[in-house]
């Protein structure tokens, strides 16, 4: 009889391994790598083959919940190491604006088309599930936009960006439901203390950022750091220490209600050269970067098909024609809203295109909500399918949608240098950016790390 263990271990080779075979393959074809490391989970999960293989028992599903947390946990962490904290000053409104609208509106009007879908949920419920499908999903956003190679440009800069605003909107309202769910006070209470804990949060991210701004400039801190650098003899102690930060932020994000994962992508942002060197900082993301490629990101995507079971849609036609509508409704408010919001910022067609499909992923954050409200008991397992599997099929959508857009920015970006010619000498070392308006350059790079 085979025991617990190699019943998960056997589980988890089957899906990294497919996963990173099946996501090699997708890129031969000129598709992102995730869109097949999503269908593997689907295809190893209970929707066809889990229960044949026997991966999809009790004993397994706990041990790969805990791996999922913690491979989020990584994609955050990498995803703000990539952002320049000067880069959120100078992409700020422009991030506020896109963040609150393609969180909003999706939001309100996607709780009016569950109530007319679903009428038998109950107004807090209609909320949870238009919640659950109106967030992008942050550490999705952040691999397409590596994959397209368009992580450190304005453009990528942006859409994360308004990514994080999203979320913190998101977090912020599913702490305020969660708290009427309860029914621990009254709601002007609830909503006061929810908003106030997500400033509480934000503030002292900007007390650290300008602390540790402050001591980089400082000619002490650089000598400690070499100092401190010198006498650990711990191998790889930057790597360790990164990964503290990130554990201790996401922590504190957790206690106040916002969810571990804004913690961590906030703790990646503080970590700048500046604060480290640039020479350890590189180190640092090259070691983080390995790990997370090529381990915790297949298992991330894979994981998100396998918790999605699609034979609990497929019962009945009405069920099966009301997921359909959501899904609908989650790829179009997002795209329509986010090229909306592009095209109101001067971006270009292209760039708003791309823009309206990058952000129609969901992913991380909606299943970890999806997920306490099952362990709440304000989802069934219906209901948690419906959300995990508009989020996987809005997560597919996303870069096939986006591609060929992006591939058209790309090339008029390059038509824009070759018309231009290469920068003069004394501009080497800092940002080259050709003759006209900024709003049709946000995908050439920014200053910064």
């Amino acid at each position: 009889m085979i025991n617990a263990t190699t019943e998960f271990i056997t589980g988890l080779f089957l899906l990294v391994a497919s996963a990173v075979i099946v996501g090699e393959i997708f890129t031969h074809f000129g598709q992102a790598a995730l869109v097949g490391q999503l269908l593997v989970g689907v295809l190893l999960g209970p929707t066809l083959l889990g229960d044949t293989l026997g991966i999809t028992s009790a004993s397994v599903a706990p041990e790969f919940t805990g791996l999922q947390t913690l491979a989020t946990f990584f994609i955050l962490l990498m995803a703000g190491l990539s952002v320049s904290p000067k880069a959120l000053r100078e992409t700020g409104l422009p991030s506020a604006l896109l963040g609150i609208g393609m969180f909003f509106i999706p939001f309100l009007f996607g709780a009016g088309l569950v109530h007319l879908l679903y009428p038998q949920f109950g107004s807090l419920l209609d909320l949870f599930v238009a919640l659950a499908i109106s967030i992008t999903a942050l550490p999705v956003l952040g691999v397409m936009l590596r994959e397209f190679d368009l992580l450190d440009t304005r453009f990528g800069v942006t859409l994360l960006n308004g990514s994080v605003v999203n979320e913190l909107a998101a977090v912020t309202v599913f702490a305020i439901l969660l708290r009427l769910e309860a029914r621990g006070g009254s709601a002007l209470g609830s909503i006061g203390i929810a908003v106030g804990t997500a400033f509480l949060f934000l503030g002292t991210v900007v007390a650290a950022y300008f602390v540790l701004r402050y001591l980089g400039d400082r000619p002490g801190w650089k000598r400690f750091v070499q100092r401190f650098r010198a006498t650990w003899n711990t191998r790889e102690a930057g790597f360790a220490l990164l990964i503290v930060v990130g554990l201790a932020s996401a922590l504190y994000s957790q206690f106040l209600g916002l969810t571990f994962i804004v913690g961590a992508f906030y703790a990646g942002i503080l970590i700048t050269p500046e604060v480290t060197g640039p020479k350890v900082h590189r180190s640092i993301s090259l070691v983080f970067d390995s790990v997370t490629w090529g381990f915790f990101i297949p298992l991330f995507f894979a994981l998100v098909g396998y918790d999605t079971n699609f034979r609990l849609i497929g019962i009945s036609y009405v069920a099966l024609i009301a997921f359909s509508a959501i899904v609908i409704y989650a790829v179009a408010s997002k795209f329509l809203v986010g090229a909306a919001l592009a095209r109101a910022l001067s971006w270009s067609v292209d760039e708003s295109f791309s823009a309206g499909f990058l952000i129609t992923s969901r992913g991380a954050v909606e299943l970890a909500m999806a997920v306490i409200l099952v362990g709440l008991g304000v989802f069934n397992q219906t209901e948690f399918t419906i959300v995990a599997g508009a989020g996987l099929i809005t997560t597919i959508v996303a870069p096939l949608g986006a591609r060929p857009f992006v591939t058209a920015m790309k090339a008029a970006r390059y038509r824009a240098r070759r018309a231009v010619g290469p920068p003069p000498p004394e501009w080497v070392g800092t940002v080259y950016l050709p003759p006209g308006p900024v709003s049709e350059r946000p995908d050439l790079p920014v200053t910064g790390r």
